[in-house]
């Protein structure tokens, strides 16, 4: 059998604050991300993940759902964020200064 023919094996993972689940599945070479998180079968542990607008990485780098595996990838499946990290941060500084633990002029520590 040629080299390149043969399968490899990837890790797909999806976390929630409370479990986690990671599959580790072998894929024939030319595999996208989101066919290896369809072969998976993690849509049957979590059914609330939607295939066609599900955010993906590799190892903390966001992907298209086309790219194509490469032995020893981590496949991680990303949930929707509860907030937006620019509107958390601007309340926690607005809270901050009506605490009088910020200048309100310039934004520094007093």
């Amino acid at each position: 059998m040629n080299i390149e023919q043969e399968h490899f094996a990837v890790e797909i993972i999806y976390a929630l604050p409370t479990q986690q689940k990671r599959i580790q599945i072998n894929v024939a070479p030319g595999t996208s991300c989101i066919e290896a998180v369809e072969l998976s079968g993690m849509t049957t542990y979590f059914p609330e993940i939607d295939l066609e607008t599900v955010k993906l990485g590799i190892f903390s780098r966001a992907v298209k759902h086309n790219e194509v595996l490469v032995p020893g990838q981590r496949v991680e499946i990303y949930r929707p964020l509860i907030a937006d990290p620019k509107d958390v941060r601007r309340r926690r500084a607005e809270k901050a200064k009506e605490e009088g633990r910020i200048n309100k002029i310039t934004g520094a520590k007093i």
